[in-house]
């Protein structure tokens, strides 16, 4: 491993050199500090040039200037913005805050519904629902990410802020949601005509009765989960986990998980006094209130062991992190009316990454991003999620035709098991390529998603310099996109050696 890890450092080193070398002498070609001054109709126009180009030294050699700016990034001096006079690591350290918020959000998203959905579509290939899948990751793949932003603009955005004048559902149109959803999951698990009329019927009455509750709860004016949206969600959460990882059958790890769904509406009372009492708010308290569930869930499945204590400890792990999320959302939303007040029943922002004058506690700056990042991450996610879902469902169906799955069928081997513990692993090895390099890109900068929706981003830094002429800031956001993109594909090759035990990193 450290001999793979120093052959790679090694050579992303020289490749990151080259490179930078190659992109400086392109931008230095490809801009023109002096541009405007040429233009200008000043009497002192010749002086102001002269000025200007000492400032820049531009009748230096661009090679010369090259290694003077690489010894001084090498010091961790990332330049100045000339036209500003600020430093380009501030830039860059606020850019990458503001990317980073929206990456994480739409790659863990878009990720897990893809190769779901993918995963699902492959299992029922030629099916209704596979044809439905395939026509929309390929319409969605196909849209112009600015197309999507600006339906979103419209309709996610200032449609909604519309609704919420006036939060009424009508009972035709919670009929027909009720259909669609009762429709598409029959179609999803499939079996036979009584399977598929049992889950028609679940489905429908679920969201038709968590529509209706919507409504008749004034849920629209004063959102939150409280205990009874927690205890829906934990237990179906843990009934969902047990039965994709465990079986319904295997008793330990399904009550595991209602275990740790039940403790976490218990808990949620205690919770919520503490986090009204306390003024250390911060992301480290969230982050723990989550890592503190998840790890707790993981003991709860352990405890209760059953055949597989892994199995056990995962359901319960996975059901605790999604009630730990659940709580924090529920705080954040406690903040809702006064949030809501201020910004005069407009909540859904159409640009920039924060309100400007908000004020408020931790929880109204949290519920301001999170309002900011929906419509770009939402964006980004459809059309990543056309991605993920073609490459899992072609992946899944070349896995599903190996000798390793007819052999484990004909073993007698339930199709849970068959799918989950033998198909979905290496499922995920193309998808250990992909992954790692889409988040790397991701984090270069939407550029369109963040120039329509105003996100001050990596790539808006990347777009505004370009226009300004300003090679600093330019070389600072390639350098860090190109170191990412080297490691990454250091880490994909690690990620691909872990799933697929075949590959041997010091061989």
């Amino acid at each position: 491993m450290l001999r793979f890890l120093w052959r790679r450092f090694v050579a992303g080193l020289a490749t990151l050199l080259v490179a930078l070398f190659i992109m400086y002498v392109l931008v230095d070609l490809a801009i023109d500090p002096l541009a405007d001054l040429r233009e200008s109709t000043a009497p002192n126009k010749q002086q102001l040039i002269d000025q200007r180009t000492a400032l820049l030294q531009l009748d230096t050699n661009v090679v010369i200037r090259f290694f003077q700016w690489l010894g001084n990034v090498a010091t961790g001096d990332l330049g100045t913005q000339w036209r500003t006079g600020q430093e380009v690591s501030s830039l860059v350290a606020s850019a990458i805050v503001s990317t980073l918020q929206l990456v994480t959000a739409a790659t863990f998203v878009a990720l897990v519904l893809g190769v779901v959905v993918g995963i699902v579509s492959a299992l029922r290939q030629y099916s209704s629902f596979d044809y439905i899948i395939i026509f929309l990751s390929f319409f969605l793949y196909s849209l112009p990410s600015f197309f999507v932003a600006v339906l979103l603009k419209q309709w996610g955005a200032i449609g909604f802020n519309d609704f919420l004048r006036d939060p009424v559902i009508g009972t035709g149109v919670i009929v027909v949601v009720a259909l669609l959803s009762a429709g598409l999951w029959s179609l999803a698990v499939g079996g036979s005509v009584r399977r598929r009329m049992q889950t028609a019927l679940v489905a429908a009455v679920a969201t038709g009765g968590l529509l209706v509750y919507l409504q008749v709860s004034g849920w629209w004016d004063r959102p939150h989960i409280g205990p009874v949206l927690l205890a829906l969600f934990g237990l179906g959460t843990a009934v969902a986990v047990t039965g994709v990882f465990a079986g319904l059958q295997n008793r330990r790890a399904l009550l595991a998980a209602i275990v740790v769904a039940v403790l976490g509406v218990v808990l949620s009372f205690p919770l919520d006094a503490f986090f009204r009492s306390t003024d250390d708010e911060s992301n480290w308290m969230t982050a723990l209130v989550v890592a503190a569930f998840t790890a707790g869930g993981a003991a709860v499945g352990v405890a209760f062991a059953g055949p597989d204590k892994g199995v056990s400890a995962r359901g319960g792990a996975i059901t605790g992190f999604v009630v730990g999320a659940l709580i924090i959302v529920d705080q954040v939303m406690g903040v809702w009316p006064a949030y809501f007040e201020f910004l005069r029943g407009r909540p859904i922002a159409t640009t920039g990454d924060r309100t400007p004058s908000l004020g408020g506690n931790y929880w109204v700056g949290l519920l301001d991003t999170y309002t900011h990042l929906v419509l770009p991450t939402i964006a980004l996610i459809l059309i990543s999620f056309a991605a993920y879902t073609r490459y899992s469902r072609a992946s899944m169906l070349e896995v599903m035709n190996q000798d390793y799955i007819r052999t484990a069928r004909a073993k007698g081997l339930p199709e849970r098991l068959v799918v989950v513990r033998h198909g979905f692993r290496n499922t995920l090895i193309p998808l250990a390529t992909v992954v790692p390099i889409d988040i790397i890109t991701l984090i270069g900068g939407a550029i369109i998603t963040e120039n329509i929706f105003g996100r001050p981003g990596m790539g808006q830094l990347f777009v505004q310099n370009l226009g300004e002429a300003d090679i600093e800031p330019v070389m600072a956001y390639i350098a860090i996109t190109a170191a990412l993109a080297i490691i990454a594909n250091v880490v994909a090759d690690i990620i691909y050696a872990v799933v697929d035990p075949r590959i041997r990193l010091d061989a």
